[in-house]
């Protein structure tokens, strides 16, 4: 055999073909990461799994981290390999799992001073092990990870999940609220079928964005309007337009991602815990709603809702079908006009949609509104091109400088949106 030949044989896989690619070296799952969102990235989480079924949902948990950036090791109890096989973990992971701690001291790795871990998740928790962590009992390999984290400043977000007359054991109550007394953060549970069921992998995602993203918005109140509104014309029909709202949902989960406290008014159900929401159905009943809510103290208004311009006085009774039938409508009342009035100092930001206009044209148009309205920024678009009930959009945003013009997926531009209102929250106190 020829020395080279001899060579090439010794050589290892990835040196024979150098033209392979990062993501074919490694675990097949880590081809996802940040496929979502980068909210994430750069974070190491560490997934302390208990004995409750509701274990069963966390494959999918971990692979929701890792979409949005996540590095995740898993940790498991022996009773939750009962439950769920700790390959599949490691194949939802990406990487080894942990059920029993050896010489790598693998607790202290992560958890210890200078560990790994930005924080330890454990969902779901049982009764058994908040109890324990509560009474700093450490017989688990959940446990050792939680003593640790709390001796070192790790943060620790708890996800319970058990029977619901189990979670009403006063123990249990107590030990809930002492872990809250320590900062440890609580997500869920639901309570359905005298379950308390483990929340869901939308919020759990969300509320580890909120303790590990930036925090631009912390202490602040935000206000955001959503979606459409509808005018009754009979008990049964509508007045409405094609507004889905989903501009308005990604602006009140990003501030939320930010640390801000939310309110959300809209006539929709978004079904958060962090996100406080209020119903409005008509125009008169969303500024209505606003205007109540704005006395309890906010810095930022976003009225991202499509509000009807025109309403009419309902029928009583349904109209019968058949002939003609004369509509006369009345204009509405201007809730970002009343808005401005009563709160001169409020930051506003508001949209402006038109149809079938230019750019140019597009941005006289919202100039114009930007200033007559008194409004701090507004995000301009032609709707007529698309962003009505669309995954993306295209917006120009105009404040005090050059307009901004951004696209892309209605997360990415709700993102743009609140980094403009940081900017001016932090303009106004001199940041």
């Amino acid at each position: 055999m020829k020395e080279s030949q001899k060579q090439e044989d010794r050589m290892k896989p990835d040196q024979k073909n150098p033209s392979r690619t990062k993501a074919e070296k490694t675990h097949p799952t880590l081809w996802i990461q940040g496929q979502k969102s980068s909210s994430l990235s750069g974070k190491t989480i560490v997934l302390g799994v208990t004995g409750s079924i509701g274990a069963v949902r966390v494959v999918e948990l971990a692979r929701e981290l890792i979409r949005n950036g996540a590095e995740v090791h898993a940790v498991m109890t022996g009773a939750a390999k009962r439950i769920l096989h700790p390959d599949a973990l490691q194949y939802a992971t990406g990487n080894p799992v942990i059920t029993e701690l050896g010489g790598r001291v693998e607790h202290v790795e992560f958890c210890g001073f200078k560990g790994r871990a930005d924080l330890l998740l454990i969902a779901p928790a049982t009764a058994n092990t908040i109890g324990k962590i509560a009474c700093g009992i450490d017989d688990t390999t959940v446990t050792s990870f939680a003593t640790t984290a709390l001796g070192s400043g790790v943060p620790l977000m708890v996800v319970p999940a058990m029977h619901e007359s189990m979670y009403r054991h006063p123990a249990v109550v107590e030990n809930v609220a002492k872990l809250k007394g320590w900062g440890i953060s609580m997500v869920g549970p639901k309570f359905a079928e005298g379950i308390a069921k483990i929340a869901s992998n939308e919020e759990i995602v969300l509320e580890v964005e909120r303790a590990l993203g930036n925090r631009s918005l912390e202490k602040r109140k935000v206000l955001i309007t959503s979606g459409s509104t509808a005018e009754n014309l009979d008990p049964i029909r509508i007045l409405t337009n094609r507004a889905s709202g989903k501009t308005g949902r990604e602006l009140a989960l990003e501030a939320y991602r930010s640390g801000a406290d939310v309110t959300l008014v809209h006539r929709d159900r978004l079904g958060l815990a962090g996100i406080k929401e209020v119903f409005a159905e008509s125009a008169a009943e969303m500024t209505e709603a606003v205007l109540s809510e704005l006395e309890k103290g906010y810095d930022a208004l976003i009225s991202s809702a499509a509000i009807a311009d025109y309403t009419a006085e309902p029928s009583p009774e349904k109209i019968k079908s058949g002939g003609e039938f004369v509509l006369k409508l009345k204009p509405t009342r201007k809730l970002i006009k009343e808005c401005r009035e009563k709160y001169p100092d409020l930051v506003i930001i508001g949209f402006k949609a038109e149809t079938g206009v230019g750019r140019d044209e597009l941005l006289k148009r919202a100039a114009a509104t930007l200033k007559g309205t008194k409004l701090d920024l507004i995000a301009a678009n032609d709707v007529g091109k698309g962003g009505m009930g669309t995954e993306e959009n295209e917006l120009y945003l105009l404040g005090k400088g050059e307009p901004r013009h951004v696209s892309g997926n209605k997360r990415k531009l709700a993102a743009c949106i609140l980094e403009e209102l940081t900017g001016i929250l932090n303009s106004r106190e001199g940041l």
